[in-house]
């Protein structure tokens, strides 16, 4: 009979920059299997095999705290090493090239082209669950139904997806949007930086599957 060796479970680092749920963050990363850490240590969250970016609260106090814990530079540092990252909700956010809050414009990391702007509809904040349309082939919603439903809270998204993939030997990146008065981008898969609008760590049994695809990748 042959043995196969239990594989090491996986390092993840959720970065406690002072705005997110990092403590939910934690229990439904390690329910998905991996082995967590909450910290800021620059050494410790270059070198986990994956790293967890949350994010609560405005466009421009999150991107302040981020650029005080050297969370900027960190995240710069693994996607140019291929080090996968992970953002949610405003962490997500925060990956765009702005923010524009009550007309005040922020400057956010530019990994994507594109603004964060308020939300068009008859309800806000955008409270509670929703379905999401996640094109063909992605890997974070695999083994999902259709109709699987995730848990959002936000006034400002991204309505518009601007980024165009000029080499045609690199993948271009997956979409997922949602809507809630009007379309929204609720998820975006770029090779090593993956992220949703919404919080898989509170979204039930869809949520830690979503979290399990993404430890599968690390």
């Amino acid at each position: 009979m042959e043995l196969t060796a239990a594989r090491t479970p996986r390092s993840v680092v959720v970065f406690d920059y002072g705005f997110g749920n990092v403590r939910s963050a934690e229990r439904a990363l390690a329910r998905a299997g991996a082995q967590v850490e909450i910290t800021r240590d620059f050494d410790r969250a270059m070198n986990a095999d994956g790293l967890l970016v949350p994010g609560v609260g405005a466009f421009a106090a999150c991107m302040n705290g981020l650029k005080r814990a050297r969370g900027d530079w960190i995240i710069g540092r693994r996607l140019a090493g291929g080090r996968p990252v992970m953002g949610i909700c405003v962490g997500m956010q925060i990956l765009f090239a702005r923010g524009i809050e009550h007309g005040v414009e922020t400057e956010g990391l530019d990994e994507w082209p594109g603004s964060v702007a308020p939300l068009q509809a008859d309800i806000v904040p955008h409270m509670g669950w929703n379905t999401v349309r996640p094109p063909e082939g992605s890997q974070l919603f695999a083994g999902l139904d259709t109709d699987a439903r995730f848990y959002f809270v936000h006034s400002y998204a991204v309505h518009d997806w601007t980024l165009e993939t000029v080499n045609p030997a690199l993948r271009a990146p997956l979409v997922t949007w949602s809507t809630h008065g009007e379309p929204f981008v609720a998820a975006v898969e770029n090779g090593a930086l993956w992220a949703t609008q919404f919080h898989p760590e509170k979204s039930g049994d869809a949520g830690a599957q979503l979290l399990t695809n993404w430890i599968g990748t690390l």
